[in-house]
């Protein structure tokens, strides 16, 4: 029997993984105070290099798996690739900003005390560069642990795998206009070379780097190979890159997060409200209007209610500094990230007959017979 894909022992334990890095990054905050902070100076037009480094080997696994060849693919089903566009740049990042501000910036302002200095010496109340990283989450669409989520909802992998591609296109037209905005109206400095440049290193170098390492290797060792070795060997290296700047980044926050325990539970909450009203907006609402298959319906939910982690730590550490309260918050994404997803699968999965009769040829679906147009997922 064909073993079954599922999770990784590091993507399963996601959560876990992050709530280790915040006591590696605390214990290192004070064993070697000034260690992290060294580490962030070292920066080129204020690109912290090291940082830097992280992030690009937690970006190009990423984007070299894509095949953009597969966009033009996108017009033969173009109802859920527009509704996961729709969702992601003209409703999440706005909706994001909203209800971040009336949880961070209102309801729970008393709890988040304190101000900060950015990287440009501009002194900020702590709840506003805390809402700055929940706009930076709410503006990068998902283009990495989608595609598990969307095997283990049994949706349209082809379909998927074309609306990342599309996805990480868009990024890199709508990312810095829509952040400069929002950050603009949370009254958050807006240095526009900074976020441009964060675009193109972050987003475009590991984007560039990616479809042509993966044209040459295929052409060069093949498909198969590029598959089963290359991609194999180049998981652990983004996992280590990621862990790596989430100790950093706890290593500066450690002394807040002691004085104000209940810090990342206020952020949260926020971020939880979000993702469940996206996918229930998404899937339940839109998906149902459009009158989709099960399939494409929760793979266009998912993307959409899921965020981009890596490319919002990195924008937050690049425009505000590794220590800031906005980078603090991406994190927390990370941290709420896998749970919630799996919770949204099961969810997928448990209602799936509430959608029209599935018209893909896949293993793991059947009609059921006692009840007409009502898909059954195994």
């Amino acid at each position: 029997m064909k073993k079954t894909k599922g999770l990784s022992v590091f993507e399963k334990y996601l959560t876990l993984w992050v709530l280790l890095c915040i006591g590696a990054g605390i214990f290192l905050g004070k064993l070697a105070p000034t260690l992290s902070s060294k580490l962030d100076s070292l920066s080129v037009y204020e690109v912290s290099i090291p940082i830097a480094v992280c992030l690009f080997f937690m970006m190009y696994p990423i984007m070299v798996k894509i095949d953009f060849a597969k966009v033009l693919s996108a017009a033969r089903t173009p109802k859920p690739v527009a509704l996961t566009l729709f969702i992601n740049w003209a409703i999440k990042p706005f909706t994001m900003f909203l209800i971040a501000w009336f949880f961070l910036g209102y309801l729970f302002k008393d709890f988040l005390p304190g101000t900060e200095t950015l990287k440009n010496g501009q002194e900020v109340e702590l709840w506003r560069s805390y809402i700055s990283g929940a706009i930076l989450l709410g503006i990068a669409p998902c283009t990495a642990m989608v595609l598990m989520w969307s095997y283990l909802a049994k949706g349209n992998q082809g379909l998927t795998l074309v609306m990342v591609a599309i996805n990480s296109l868009t990024m890199l037209i709508l990312y810095a206009p829509l952040g400069g905005f929002l950050l603009g109206v949370n009254a958050m400095p807006i240095p526009w070379q900074t976020i441009l440049l964060s675009v193109a290193i972050y987003v475009a170098l590991p984007l560039v780097a990616g479809y042509f390492s993966r044209k040459w290797i295929i052409k060069s060792k093949g498909l198969e190979w590029f598959n089963e070795k290359f991609l194999y060997c180049l998981t652990p290296i983004s996992i280590i890159a990621l862990l790596t700047t989430l100790v950093l980044l706890f290593s500066f926050k450690g002394e807040i997060i002691a004085k104000n325990p209940l810090t990342i539970l206020w952020i949260s909450i926020p971020l939880f409200i979000q993702t469940i009203f996206i996918f229930s907006l998404g899937y339940f609402v839109l998906a149902r209007l459009l009158r989709l298959s099960y399939h494409d319906a929760a793979p266009s939910a998912i993307i959409g209610a899921s965020n981009h982690f890596e490319v919002a730590i990195a924008t937050a550490a690049m425009l505000f500094g590794l220590s800031s309260g906005a980078a603090l918050a991406t994190v927390v994404g990370v941290l709420i990230e896998v749970p919630l997803m799996l919770m949204l699968v099961s969810i997928c999965k448990k209602t799936c007959f509430m959608f029209k009769e599935c018209n893909l040829p896949l293993p793991q679906c059947k009609i059921n017979q006692s009840i007409p147009n009502k898909l059954v997922i195994k």
